[in-house]
């Protein structure tokens, strides 16, 4: 049995992982900015009886991170795995999205990340194991017009998580990156966006929701977390794990071709024009 804490687990891929953990027998818990809030979360242990112990948890509070942290080493003596979830959505042109926002990003994809990183690290190498799942996207791979800052987030822990990974692999210690497409998650609902229709780079919006509309067929939270769960339990690890076939087919279709056509695609064009080329880059 393991001792798993996961972030961001009021719903969504959050959510779906501490249930699958637990329902594999694990000791899991669940981080979450207000357990109040979290009734899907808590309805599920007291109907389930599931070993999940919320906790009160903001990736953005360093206190709030070494409070929870503390919890759990109370209660459970270690943390085996960490599971960095808790996420933001929104965005829009790089011009547009204000600093504001595209920091409040940062801080809880990457910085948040890696608090709670340096939270567990002590107690991983000392007792030499552990596991740390750190969850991109498919636009940790990639940029695309009208979601730079959420792409520069990804591609930030990416990076990171490249580094950690050799820095920590002497201790007995795993670190994997999960890559979901679009998945079915409240992500979407809650997300600000900061370009409309009167905007200068109204067509890149549009073309994002194009490209989704096209290459996409989304994935559900329990598939990202079956993935996750295997990364912690597969023989021989591997750094990153790709969920979703939509994230294929994007990853491969940039893969195919240069950096100087990628950006072409942003050249003026008709939407049926955008829609032929993407078709045909991504393999439609």
């Amino acid at each position: 049995m393991a001792v798993v804490l996961i972030t961001g687990c009021s719903s969504g891929i959050g959510l779906a992982t501490a249930l699958r953990f637990a329902r594999s027998g694990h000791d899991v818990h669940a981080g979450v900015r207000d357990v109040s809030t979290a009734g899907d979360l808590t309805g599920a242990v007291a109907r389930d009886k599931l070993p999940i112990q919320p906790v009160t948890l903001d990736v953005d509070d360093s206190k709030s991170v070494a409070d929870a942290v503390r919890q759990v080493l109370d209660r459970s003596g270690r943390v085996d795995v960490l599971v960095n979830n808790a996420g933001i959505g929104g965005g829009g042109a790089i011009e547009e999205v204000p600093l504001e926002f595209a920091r409040a990003m940062f801080e809880t994809h990457y910085f948040g990340a890696i608090r709670m990183i340096q939270a567990v690290l002590p107690g991983m190498r000392a007792q030499r194991s552990g596991a740390i799942v750190n969850i991109s996207s498919v636009w940790g791979r990639l940029g695309v017009a009208g979601h730079g800052h959420y792409c520069a987030a990804k591609h930030a822990l990416e990076a990171a998580s490249e580094a950690l990974a050799q820095e920590v692999v002497s201790f007995g210690i795993r670190v994997a990156i999960v890559e979901p497409g679009v998945v079915a998650t409240p992500i979407f609902s809650k997300a600000k966006r900061f370009t409309n229709q009167a905007s200068p780079y109204a067509m890149h919006v549009r073309r994002l929701l194009l490209l989704y509309r096209l290459v996409t067929t989304a994935s559900q939270p329990d598939d990202v977390a079956r993935v996750i769960e295997a990364t912690v339990t597969e023989p021989v690890p591997r750094l990153r794990h790709v969920v979703g076939a939509d994230a294929e087919r994007v990853i491969g279709g940039r893969q195919r071709v240069s950096d100087e056509a990628y950006v072409a695609t942003g050249r003026d064009m008709p939407d049926d024009a955008f829609l032929a080329l993407t078709r045909e880059r991504y393999g439609l």
